[in-house]
């Protein structure tokens, strides 16, 4: 299977891609910090790595450009690039930051969307999985930029859900609480009571491969992880 993950050098997204590499698929990804060399030099051929930033529109572009010329379209899309905000009362939050989220949470993921889909839709195969969160179906004080993007990305995914072909899925996916960079930046040492992102792998990865046109549309979330059980 062709594997498509943003925000592939760290946490939940690196983890992904461990797991879908090791057990036979082709991984394509991107992300923006100097470990996506490592990727490269870990992983070559058939797998892909890119330097990008998804905010950058024209350079997804040109990524989704090469990447469709040489692999076609994806069979599995994963929108997981995501930032998190400092904890904070929103009116404390600077306006800078806010817009950081925006760009990267809810543009970042259509960005990708507007440059990948046309082809698997053309293709009427393939399954999109945007990474939402349980912030995305409920709330926390300190977090309202993080619970604005990930809401919006449940009504994005759901409206795309709408769009596709028969035979094709868009599903908004909570993956559950998870001890990564993003979490301790919201629950500091606290993260560390809760599961790694290799071992939530290890579950989600397969969990997702299962994710199918049955699910279109659907609000689904990583079982066992909702509360880091």
């Amino acid at each position: 299977m062709l594997i498509l993950i943003t925000g592939v050098t760290r946490g939940l997204g690196r983890a992904l891609a461990e797991w879908y590499i090791a057990n036979g698929h082709t991984v394509i990804g991107c992300g923006r910090s100097a470990e996506i060399l490592n990727l490269r030099f870990t992983f070559g051929a058939p797998h892909d790595f890119t330097a990008l930033d998804v905010t950058e529109e024209n350079r997804v572009a040109l990524w989704a450009e090469k990447v469709l010329a040489v692999h076609g379209a994806p069979d599995l899309l994963i929108n997981n690039a995501a930032l998190m905000n400092q904890p904070a009362p929103l009116w404390k939050v600077p306006a800078a930051e806010f817009n950081k989220l925006i760009d990267v949470n809810i543009k970042g993921v259509a960005n990708v969307l507007r440059h990948f889909v046309p082809a698997m839709v053309t293709a009427k195969k393939g399954v999109i999985v945007n990474l939402s969160s349980g912030w995305g179906r409920s709330t926390s004080p300190e977090v309202a930029p993080y619970c604005a993007t990930k809401y919006a990305i449940e009504g994005l995914t759901k409206s795309l859900a709408q769009e596709l072909p028969a035979g094709m899925a868009a599903v908004p996916l909570n993956p559950g609480v998870i001890d990564t960079d993003m979490l301790r930046q919201a629950f500091s040492d606290g993260a560390a009571a809760y599961p790694k992102a290799q071992e939530w792998a290890k579950i989600a990865a397969p969990f997702i491969l299962q994710l199918g046109a049955k699910n279109n549309g659907e609000s689904v979330s990583v079982s066992g992880f909702e509360h880091g059980s």
